[in-house]
C-alpha cells in the first residue's frame, strides 16, 4: 500500500501520530529502538531527518536497522542539507513557504525531482509554515517566521499550499521549542483549509497533544519528548491523548 492511501485510511479513523527522529542526537542503534518503540506504543508513522548536520553515513546506517526493526511506514524528512535517503517508503516534499531562500521554497527540490521520478520514489508534497519561535531551521531556513499571533498570515500560506495543490499543511514551531503552536492559530487555519493539517513542535506532554488535537489538527508529530529518559510512557500518554 502506498504512503498516502495508508494515511488516507488512517485519517478515515482519527487523529494520526508521527514519531520524528533525528539521527544527529543518537547512534543508529538507538535511533532503531526509539522507532521500535514508538511503534510498540501505537504510533502510525515515523519520520527521520531534523536538525540539519546528519552525516550520510549515520543517515542511511539509521535509516537500515529502523526499516528492519518497524513494520509501520518510514518517511523521509528533508533537513536542508544535502544527506538524503532514497530507501524509505516516501519523501516529504517539503516547501518552506515563508522562507526567504528560494532553495527552500522549490530550489533543492528542483535538484532531485529527476532522481526521485526515475527511482519511483513515492513523494509526499506539503506546504511547510514556520511558526515563531521556529528555533534552529529558523534559522538554517533564512525564515520570515510567522508570529504567533498573526493568524491572517497562517491562514494565507495555508492556503497558498492549497492553491498551488499540496497534499498537506504542516505548520511547526520548530524542534525543540518550548510551546506548540497556538491553539488559536491552529483553529483558525482548520477552518479555512480543506486538506489535512500537520502540527509539530513544542509537543511534549499528553495536554499539549489533546490541545493541538482539539484545535484542529489531523495528523501530530513529536520529536524531542522521545530523548530523554522515560520517553515510553510519556509517548504512551500523547497516544491516549490523541486517539481517545
Amino acid at each position: 500500500m502506498k504512503v498516502n492511501e495508508y494515511l488516507k485510511n488512517k485519517l478515515s479513523q482519527g487523529a494520526v501520530h508521527v514519531t520524528l527522529i533525528d539521527p544527529t542526537r543518537q547512534s543508529p542503534e538507538a535511533s532503531a529502538r526509539l522507532a521500535e518503540t514508538a511503534q510498540e506504543v501505537g504510533s502510525d508513522l515515523i519520520f527521520i531527518g531534523g536538525t540539519p548536520g546528519t552525516s550520510q553515513r549515520n543517515l542511511m546506517e539509521a535509516v537500515d536497522l529502523i526499516k528492519k526493526r518497524v513494520a509501520i511506514p518510514v518517511i523521509f524528512f528533508p533537513s536542508g542539507t544535502d544527506t538524503i535517503s532514497l530507501n524509505l517508503d516516501a519523501v516529504l516534499y517539503l516547501s518552506l513557504l515563508n522562507s526567504r531562500n528560494s532553495q527552500y521554497v522549490s530550489g533543492a527540490h528542483a535538484r532531485v525531482a529527476l532522481l526521485l521520478k526515475r527511482l519511483e520514489i513515492e513523494v509526499i508534497p506539503v506546504g511547510y509554515v514556520l511558526v515563531e519561535p521556529g528555533m534552529k531551521l529558523g534559522e538554517v531556513g533564512d525564515v520570515d517566521l510567522v508570529s504567533r499571533d498573526n493568524f491572517w498570515s497562517a491562514i494565507g500560506y495555508a492556503l497558498a499550499a492549497e492553491f498551488m495543490g499540496m497534499s498537506y499543511v504542516y505548520l511547526e514551531a520548530g524542534n525543540g521549542a518550548a510551546q506548540p503552536v497556538p491553539a488559536g492559530m491552529i483553529r483558525a487555519v482548520k477552518r479555512e483549509l480543506s486538506i489535512p493539517l500537520i502540527v509539530g513542535g513544542g509537543i511534549r506532554t499528553a495536554i499539549d497533544a489533546r490541545r493541538v488535537r482539539q484545535a484542529g489538527a489531523d495528523i501530530v508529530v513529536t520529536g524531542t519528548v522521545i530523548e530523554n529518559a522515560g520517553y515510553r510512557e510519556r509517548l504512551r500518554s500523547i497516544l491516549s491523548a490523541l486517539k481517545e
